[in-house]
């Protein structure tokens, strides 16, 4: 039986992720409403200042005590991982007990060994049964690198997605760990079994980070100090964090920012995906528009393209220059916007998901709200095309109908006709391996 779409008619994206802090940092909420309780003078602006606040600084402090960024390519020789334990693991996430021993070890090195010959990288994709971390992991082992994957399998989106994912990951050979990125101890049993040579981390919620700068296109120059939401406060702060451990460990770090990443096998928490199942449903779904009438852009970035950056800032990422805490010299330290470079209105979006679907939308517009999002994004990559030959190739179009054909494979859909192309896309064939090849043919000749 096919998967039952998940119901995703909340397209807001920080309510979406402030709910799921909150769910799982239930201390922290706790407190937000006592201080907000106790203060009865006080305006409602007033108060969700405070609780902004309160849970800022509780990111902030979890930032602090783990550093993950937006996304860290780093070497082998970087400061220990922290002992602390993540606020945001999942329930089911196994504990470090559960790994050890001669034939975990074996198939971690099994996993972890390039095949490729001297060139080969050996890469720990955190995030691996993610949307990007399982597109990235697929394409690494398809041209011969070494990859273990982590995934607490958190359900911030439907789990049953992730584990599909998965499945195929470990069908191709690819081994995937149900663990926390926190768990210092299974760290270390890690990276005492094999000395990966990279750590491609997207263990992550995604965004963007420019906030509300206003020169366009977006560089990696322009400033980021002005965030339009708390979340990519967030964003911004794992970069920052980023840079210290660069500066005083000498860890070689590599940021990446993504600019509306879409495609098959994507997550069903963005607009594309929930808009489609809300097309075939018969349901309305949200238009934004500014406040002067325009529509929402954005810089829509197909998953094969976002593979290639990936893959070419890890081949021209250089070895930390710290080990044991100690720092021989001045480390690596990048940040490259990864994007198509073409930003559409959202209602272009929607008129291809119509014509694909053979059915009309039923939309509701409305203004944006000024609390959390930004009207426009537009990626300049000119960096990372001069750097590792970034070019994104994935009109709109042509990406949309590769999603399309993958969902109504993967759900079911039993109504809906897409004309056949020449190019693959990942299916869901559970018998059929061979269909799962793809994350980017093209890779292969890379």
């Amino acid at each position: 039986m096919a998967p039952t779409p998940p119901d995703n008619s909340k397209t807001n994206k920080l309510e979406r992720y402030n709910s799921y802090l909150l769910r799982r940092m239930s201390s922290a909420n706790a407190a937000a409403s006592s201080s907000s309780s106790s203060s009865s003078s006080s305006s409602h602006h007033h108060i969700l200042f405070r609780a902004s606040v309160l849970t800022a600084l509780v990111l902030i402090l979890l930032f602090t005590l783990h550093y993950p960024p937006l996304l860290l390519l780093v070497s082998n020789s970087g400061p220990r991982p922290s002992p602390h334990r993540s606020l945001l693991s999942s329930s089911s996430s196994a504990s470090a007990s559960a790994y050890g021993g001669a034939a975990w070890e074996r198939d971690v090195r099994r996993s972890a060994a390039p095949r490729r010959g001297a060139g080969g990288l050996s890469v720990l994709v955190t995030g691996a049964a993610g949307f990007v971390g399982f597109h990235c992991s697929l394409a690494l082992h398809r041209r011969g690198d070494g990859v273990v994957g982590l995934d607490n399998f958190n359900p911030y989106y439907d789990p049953s997605l992730k584990r599909a994912r998965h499945g195929l990951l470990a069908r191709r050979g690819v081994l995937v760990l149900e663990a926390d990125i926190n768990d210092a101890a299974l760290l270390a049993a890690l990276f005492a079994a094999h000395p990966f040579s990279h750590v491609l981390h997207l263990a992550a919620q995604a965004g963007v980070v420019y906030g509300l700068n206003t020169a366009a296109p977006f560089s990696e120059s322009h400033r980021t100090d002005r965030p339009a939401s708390l979340y990519a406060a967030t964003k911004k702060a794992g970069e920052e964090i980023a840079h210290v451990y660069n500066h005083i460990y000498g860890l070689s770090v590599t940021g990446l920012r993504f600019f509306t990443v879409y495609g098959p096998w994507g997550r069903p928490d963005m607009a594309y995906f929930s808009f489609a199942k809300s097309i075939l449903d018969g349901r309305p779904i949200t238009l934004f528009r500014t406040a002067d009438g325009a529509d929402a852009r954005r810089d829509f970035t197909y998953i094969d393209d976002v593979v290639r950056g990936c893959l070419g800032a890890l081949d021209t990422a250089r070895k930390s220059t710290g080990s044991g805490g100690q720092k021989r010299g001045p480390a690596q330290l990048r940040v490259y916007n990864l994007g198509n470079t073409s930003p559409l209105p959202v209602g272009r979006m929607v008129a291809i998901l119509e014509e694909l679907l053979g059915k009309k939308a039923k939309t509701h517009v409305v203004t944006m709200p000024r609390n959390g999002d930004v009207p426009y994004t537009h990626a300049n990559v000119s960096l990372a095309r001069h750097d590792f030959g970034y070019r994104p190739t994935t009109d709109l179009a042509a990406g949309l109908r590769k999603f399309v054909r993958w969902y109504v494979d993967y759900y079911g859909v039993v109504d809906v006709e897409i004309k056949e192309s020449t190019e693959k896309t990942i299916m869901h064939d559970d018998d059929d391996v061979a269909a799962a090849e793809h994350a980017g043919a093209s890779l292969a000749s890379e």
